[in-house]
């Protein structure tokens, strides 16, 4: 455990620990009742001469059911509680709440954007290519980010669907939508865990963290001021998306996703209710970094997003964002450095 880095530490707990909550019982006295369903079940069981749902005498237990298992009875569950309180959070202040984050998030990338601007190259492009980023890095990277573009859609309309598209698009197509929106996300979300792992594996080496990403952090990356500050081949605003977003939140999104995935293990209900939370809560967190992550690869800093489209990155723009990493390929003579341009040669411009 000492061995660890102390991002990776709290996520390894929880994976210890996920196979021990999965015992757990719903808590029906802290529950959110169905108040109109069990009344309702209560009228009809009036002057029922034999036991009723509700009574243990009549082999049906009404609320105390919670789990699921391919060796239990599930038509002698009539309500579940935990279900209803799992109902009124996620369709009330979660949902709320997570939409809330997710526009606002919007309307300050938009702002920042035309407030502060795109960070730009101070200096002319050489023409000269350094290699940034493998072919296998940049397949890793866009086939990871495709996949979670698949699972974030589809989920934002299992979430919000019902209310949003019903309105404009009609019961029987949002059904039909709905149902192949559940199908994909289902059968994208093992993919996503894979493809994580991968992604960790891949870029782990250059993501450690070192003392001068310090200022970096201390600085904000000079995004307002536009002051220059040194950064390795990953400048600290990279490394925290890799431990923060990347690792953490795709550890949490992973295995809370599997616990919902894969009813069958004896997971009690309470469990995945839970992990439905957790999902949601990472998922969330997890677009709204996103989103940052993809302003700050494209339109907010030029260049970024040529790195992971063709591999290689102009000398110019190396020096200004990642100037220690540049000063290390120089110094180590590696092939990364091209030989430079014949004379007369015109530069291609950086875009």
């Amino acid at each position: 455990m000492r061995s660890l880095p102390n991002a990776m530490r709290l996520p390894f707990l929880l994976v210890l620990v996920l196979p021990i909550l999965a015992l757990a019982n719903v808590p029906h006295e802290d529950a959110v009742p169905a108040y109109s369903a069990e009344q309702t079940v209560r009228q009809i069981e009036q002057d029922v001469p034999e036991p009723g749902w509700t009574s243990s005498a009549s082999g049906k237990r009404h609320m105390a059911r919670n789990y699921i298992s391919s060796t239990i009875d599930e038509p002698t569950v009539i309500l579940q509680r935990g279900g209803n309180t799992w109902r009124t959070w996620r369709n009330g202040p979660i949902a709320f709440w997570s939409a809330v984050l997710l526009i606002g998030v919007l309307v300050l990338v938009a702002a920042f954007y035309f407030i502060v601007g795109p960070t730009g190259l101070k200096g002319q492009p050489t023409g000269r290519k350094i290699l940034r980023f493998t072919g296998f890095q940049r397949l890793v990277h866009w086939t990871t980010a495709i996949v979670f573009l698949v699972l974030a859609f589809t989920g934002l309309i299992i979430m919000y669907g019902k209310e949003l598209l019903i309105p404009l698009l009609g019961h029987d197509f949002f059904s039909s939508l709905a149902a192949f929106s559940k199908w994909l996300h289902d059968f994208a979300g093992p993919l996503f865990v894979v493809l994580s792992i991968l992604m960790f594996f891949t870029f782990l080496r250059e993501n450690f963290f070192k003392r001068y990403d310090w200022h970096w952090i201390k600085g904000g990356g000079g995004l307002i001021s536009k002051r220059h500050i040194p950064a390795g081949k990953f400048n600290a605003g990279e490394k925290l998306w890799f431990w923060g977003g990347v690792t953490f939140l795709g550890l949490l999104i992973s295995a809370s996703g599997l616990v919902l995935d894969f009813t069958n293990f004896g997971q009690t209900r309470y469990i995945i209710q839970w992990a439905n939370y957790v999902h949601i809560f990472a998922a969330m967190l997890y677009m709204i970094a996103t989103i940052g992550h993809i302003y700050m690869g494209t339109i907010g800093n030029e260049g970024a997003y040529r790195a992971m489209r063709d591999g290689t990155i102009d000398e110019q723009w190396a020096k200004e964002h990642h100037e220690l990493w540049y000063d290390e390929i120089k110094r180590r003579g590696d092939q990364d450095v091209p030989p430079p341009r014949r004379a007369g040669a015109s530069p291609r411009p950086q875009h």
